[in-house]
């Protein structure tokens, strides 16, 4: 399966100032590319609506070899309630650190030379100290399972997934398609996995040729290669997307207008001062 790439991470988000702040300026991700679309996701990429959303590629390096984020927001929709269903992404970078203290952004030391933080909305993100050359600065994505072994069965057995380290004593594993990729790790909970409204998606490729691809869903995104796109769920409902690794890598190309779409986005978006005037929240996800 060393074909298979990990992509992204899909988080909503309500405030999109706060947010590419928190991207840009504090872990120091670029703005890939910026997409702007009059209408719901076929795919349900933005969630249940169906109104005007975008979507923001931010990551530390091109989409061909860095695992990244995907920031989607709905106009409109100014907050997400969050479930225990995303428990963080963990990135080695001092240079994090040291802008998150430089910016006065909230850091708490876990363990030693880990940090948590948190992005706007309440994602929550485990910043490592790390000074050496890495492939990619994204090391892991972590997210709760109800049942560990027959959430390994599903990601190891069914989607292929070489398991890395698994412990049973703390009821985690970790996996991935690839030493030098971005890794999964499962963590057990106790009681049931809840998504809540704020409820995330990863993503990744496969050549097209493999049948776990069977063309379910084409994505269109005007001036660009459509995709297609089958989505999964594992056993606690976590969203799944495989995507044709050809026309995503087409897709995804960097677009160096990107920072600049998204500036000009956000401008343009008068959103929050019509909620201000009209004395009135904006809606909750």
């Amino acid at each position: 399966m060393a074909s298979r790439r990990a992509l992204h991470f899909v988080f909503k988000v309500g405030n999109r100032f706060e947010t590419a702040r928190f991207y840009r300026e504090v872990l120091g991700m670029k703005v890939l590319r910026h997409e702007e679309f009059e209408e719901g996701c076929k795919a349900s990429c933005n969630g249940p609506y169906d109104g005007k959303w975008s979507k923001t590629m931010v990551g530390f390096g091109a989409e061909d070899d860095h695992f990244v984020a995907e920031l989607t927001y709905n106009y409109g929709i100014g907050h997400y309630k969050l479930g225990n269903d995303f428990m963080g992404i963990t990135v080695a970078s001092s240079q994090a650190i040291s802008k998150a203290r430089e910016l006065e952004w909230p850091l708490t030391e876990v363990t030693e030379g880990v940090f948590e933080t948190e992005a706007p909305g309440g994602y929550k993100f485990y910043l490592q100290k790390h000074n050496g050359p890495q492939s990619d600065s994204v090391v892991k994505v972590t997210l709760a399972v109800s049942n560990l072994q027959k959430s390994l069965n599903y990601w190891s057995s069914l989607l292929g997934m070489k398991i890395y380290e698994k412990d049973e004593a703390k009821q985690r594993a970790l996996l991935g398609y690839a030493d030098n990729q971005c890794k999964l790790e499962l963590q057990g909970i106790k009681g049931a996995v809840d998504h809540a409204a704020a409820f995330g998606r990863i993503a990744f490729s496969c050549p097209k040729s493999e049948t776990i691809l069977t063309p379910l869903v084409s994505l269109d995104t005007p001036g660009k290669a459509t995709v297609h796109v089958v989505i999964l769920a594992d056993p606690d409902g976590h969203e799944i997307c495989f995507v044709g690794d050809e026309a995503f890598r087409e897709l995804s190309k960097v677009d160096p207008k990107g920072s600049k779409l998204l500036d000009e986005a956000m401008a343009a978006d008068k959103s929050d001062e019509w909620f201000a005037n009209h004395k009135r929240p904006k809606a909750s996800g």
